[in-house]
C-alpha cells in the first residue's frame, strides 16, 4: 500500500518515518526545497520538491497507484485545498487533513475530507488501521487524539459473538456506545446478544486501539 504525505514539516516528517517503521511505502512532497532535499538525504523515500495542490506534482508522485493522501502542512487553507483537489480528480483515493483550528473540522468534513486529525501519531495510527485491520474503523477523534470512536464488526469466529454485553470481557477503557443492526440502532444494555454483522460502536483510548486486534 502507498501514501504521499503533503507537507515536510515536523509533523509530516515524523509522520513519514513512523509510517516506514510500519512497512508502508511512502513519497513526501514539500514545496521548500533546502526542506526536500535534506529529507530526500535523510530518509530512503522519493521526495518531491514542489506545491502539493499542484496537479502535475500530484501525477508526479504517482497518486493514480496511492491509497491515501495525507496533507499534514502547518495551513489548514493548504490542507483543505490538496484534499479537494485529491477527492475531486481521483475519488477513489482516501485523504487526511491535520487541522491545527478545531473550529475547522466541520468544514473540512462538509467538503469532503475523508479524516480530519491533530497529531502525527493518531494520523499513523488511522493510515495503519486503514491497510491493516478488516473489522475495526476509526470513525472519530477527540482530546487531541489520545480518544477514539471506532467501529468494529462482528465476523465469523468472533469471541463476541453470541454472547451477551454484560458477559463481555471488554478492555478497562473501552465503553460500548451502540450496535448497529440491519440499519437499526440497538442500545448497549446487558442483556442484549451480538449477532454476526453487528457492528459495534465503541470509545476508548489510542493505547486500546492498538492492542484490540491482539486482544481480540
Amino acid at each position: 500500500m502507498r501514501a504521499i504525505i503533503i507537507g515536510g514539516g515536523k509533523v509530516g516528517y515524523f509522520l513519514v518515518k513512523t509510517l516506514l517503521e510500519k512497512k508502508m511505502k511512502v513519497t513526501l512532497i514539500e514545496k521548500n526545497r533546502d526542506r526536500a532535499t535534506q529529507i530526500s538525504k535523510e530518509l530512503d523515500i522519493d521526495v518531491l520538491w514542489g506545491d502539493g495542490s499542484d496537479l502535475s506534482i500530484l501525477e508526479e508522485a504517482n497518486i493514480s497507484d496511492c491509497q491515501l493522501v495525507a496533507a499534514v502542512t502547518g495551513s489548514d487553507e493548504e490542507n483543505l485545498v490538496v484534499c479537494q483537489i485529491v477527492k475531486l480528480r481521483f475519488e477513489n483515493t482516501k485523504t487526511i487533513a491535520r487541522i491545527n483550528n478545531p473550529k475547522n473540522i466541520k468544514m473540512f468534513r462538509m467538503l469532503g475530507v475523508d479524516r480530519t486529525v491533530c497529531s502525527t501519531e493518531v494520523i499513523a495510527n488511522l493510515i495503519h488501521a486503514e491497510f491493516e485491520s478488516d473489522t475495526v474503523r476509526i470513525i472519530q477523534t477527540f482530546e487531541m487524539g489520545t480518544m477514539l470512536l471506532a467501529e468494529l464488526v462482528l465476523q465469523g469466529n468472533h469471541k463476541w459473538l453470541s454472547k451477551e454485553i454484560r458477559n463481555l470481557e471488554l478492555p478497562r477503557k473501552l465503553v460500548i456506545v451502540s450496535i448497529l443492526r440491519n440499519d437499526e440502532v440497538i442500545y448497549p444494555k446487558g442483556n442484549v446478544m451480538l449477532q454476526l454483522g453487528d457492528k459495534i460502536v465503541f470509545v476508548c483510548d489510542k493505547e486500546t486501539i492498538s492492542g484490540l486486534k491482539k486482544y481480540l
